[in-house]
């Protein structure tokens, strides 16, 4: 008999894609689709069970399914549908101490990949120029989906203590853009002009949705390089682009604001429901982020199909142009240039004096 994978947060997009890749897998014999809510997209041939993994009947499901790789996906920065914060908070902390508490009494379960993000490092204008996995950050996230991640990531630690037999994977995933993405930073990025901090302009890095997906499906098999596919991994495309870069690209104007004055258009933004303006966020937009995937090459032996520019070039394309296209933007800096100088067409000259 394969494989018997259960897989949470598959009411999401990239929840929904994952489930649909590794069901085409040999090695996989069954799939167990686990969300709250039913998703709105198919899930090829998984199997759907609308359960709460808050509750304890995660256990339930993990005995009657013999499940043998858990793959947790449901820690995420934005409500579903018309969720609130705080039902994100208690689904990412409660109901990651919920699974693990039911895997470490499963005697099935053999592997767990657990998506993390690199916001574990926070954003402080001290920050090393590149983060490692066991660089140590130099101010914690004090609220948010950054907290959380920080909380979900101490309690998977813990259970790996307490179940060495288990292979435990934590993907710390940098942010994740592609033509699917709902993302904070991705609703950001979408916005007709992009408030920004008055003088600063930080470097980024994406991930594109397609590396995602084929990370998380190598880190829940057998690994093919000697290694256990387990430890915890930064997952980010090769480079880095200044938000100035971003914008250009994206064609949308940017206003830079003083520090108590962005703060106050977030928090009017957040209001409207047009995005979450978050203070880590802001602290992102102000002081970014960067971090070594080495580990990501050599341990887990993956390369990035997209760099990070080419991630964030596919999912500018998926966003149409802003109002300040680059192409049409270049062509009228050229018209500009090839207009005769004042004067009789004729550049102006210095004397000789």
């Amino acid at each position: 008999m394969g494989k018997v994978v259960l897989v949470t947060g598959v009411a999401r997009h990239l929840g929904g894609r994952f489930v649909r890749r590794i069901l085409r897998d040999p090695e996989v014999d069954r799939v167990v689709a686990v969300d709250a809510v039913a998703p709105e997209h198919h899930l090829g041939g998984a199997e759907f069970v609308r359960a709460d993994i808050r509750q304890p009947t995660i256990a339930r499901l993990l005995a009657e399914h013999s499940v043998d790789t858990v793959v947790h996906m449901d820690v995420t920065g934005t409500p579903l549908g018309s969720g609130s914060r705080t039902s994100v908070k208690e689904t990412n902390v409660i109901g990651t101490m919920q699974l693990l508490g039911a895997c470490q009494k499963s005697p099935t379960v053999k592997r767990l990949v657990v998506k993390s993000s690199t916001n574990v490092y926070g954003s402080a204008p001290r920050d090393p120029a590149v983060f490692t996995e066991t660089t140590p950050p130099k101010s914690l996230p004090s609220g948010g989906f950054a907290k959380d991640t920080v909380e979900v990531e101490g309690y998977v630690r813990g259970f790996a203590r307490r179940r060495p037999d288990v292979a435990v994977c934590v993907l710390r995933f940098a942010n994740i853009l592609g033509p699917g993405a709902d993302t904070p930073l991705a609703a950001y990025f979408s916005l007709p002009v992009l408030p920004t901090v008055l003088g600063y302009d930080p470097r980024l890095q994406f991930v594109h949705e397609d590396d995602v997906i084929d990370v998380l499906r190598i880190a829940s098999h057998e690994p093919e390089r000697g290694t256990l596919n387990s430890g915890t991994f930064n997952i980010a495309g090769d480079g880095v682009l200044l938000l100035s870069q971003c914008a250009r690209r994206l064609g949308r104007p940017t206003v830079p604001l003083l520090m108590p004055t962005i703060t106050w258009v977030g928090s009017a933004l957040r209001t409207v429901g047009m995005t979450d303006f978050s203070p880590e966020q802001l602290r992102l937009l102000t002081h970014g982020r960067v971090v070594a995937t080495n580990q990501m090459r050599e341990t887990l032996g993956y390369r990035p199909k997209f760099s990070t520019a080419e991630a964030f070039a596919d999912f500018a394309r998926s966003r149409g142009p802003g109002l300040l296209p680059p192409e049409a933007l270049a062509g009228a800096v050229d018209r500009i240039a090839a207009l005769p100088a004042l004067g009789g067409g004729h550049p102006p000259t210095q004397s000789a004096d």
